[in-house]
């Protein structure tokens, strides 16, 4: 079993390594109206990536403040729709992407280990436990990651 410090040695590492790689996206890269799945362009992805760190944001601090934890559900489509993600500087975006998720690695560095099995509600799905969660965010961080950074 990892250790909170490990996972978030591992989101700053895949937010270092991405930003990097996401940097040197050109205009062209950019202006693609959606990715080849047809949902998103990468200005919106990022976006979403955003939304996702809010969203967990708010998840990681108040597991270490009650016990009894239940969440909406992540509304996506409706976030990115209503930020207007597509229109926005992408130099604001990433900036703004990479600063949250160390943040973020901050809290999981100082997060006490019995909170880390704390189990929470996220909209209709089955209890999930921080650790969890953490995992989950890393998963659809890389995911993403490598969908922005791959599909032209």
């Amino acid at each position: 079993m990892k250790k909170n410090t490990e996972y978030a040695k591992e989101l700053l590492d895949l937010v270092n390594n991405g930003y990097g790689a996401l940097s040197e996206l050109t205009e062209v890269d950019l202006s693609l109206e959606k990715t080849p799945d047809g949902k998103w362009n990468k200005k919106q992805i990022l976006g979403h990536l955003i939304d996702s760190a809010s969203n967990n944001h708010q998840r990681f601090i108040r597991s270490r403040i009650g016990s009894e934890l239940a969440f909406p559900a992540f509304q996506q489509d409706e976030w990115v729709e209503i930020q207007d993600y597509k229109n926005a500087k992408w130099k604001y975006l990433l900036e703004l992407w990479k600063f949250y998720n160390y943040h973020l690695a901050g809290i999981l560095k100082q997060m006490p280990k019995d909170v880390m099995e704390r189990k929470m509600i996220i909209g209709p799905n089955e209890p999930i436990t921080l650790r969890g969660l953490i995992e989950s965010y890393i998963e659809h961080l890389n995911h993403h990651l490598k969908q922005l950074i791959t599909q032209k």
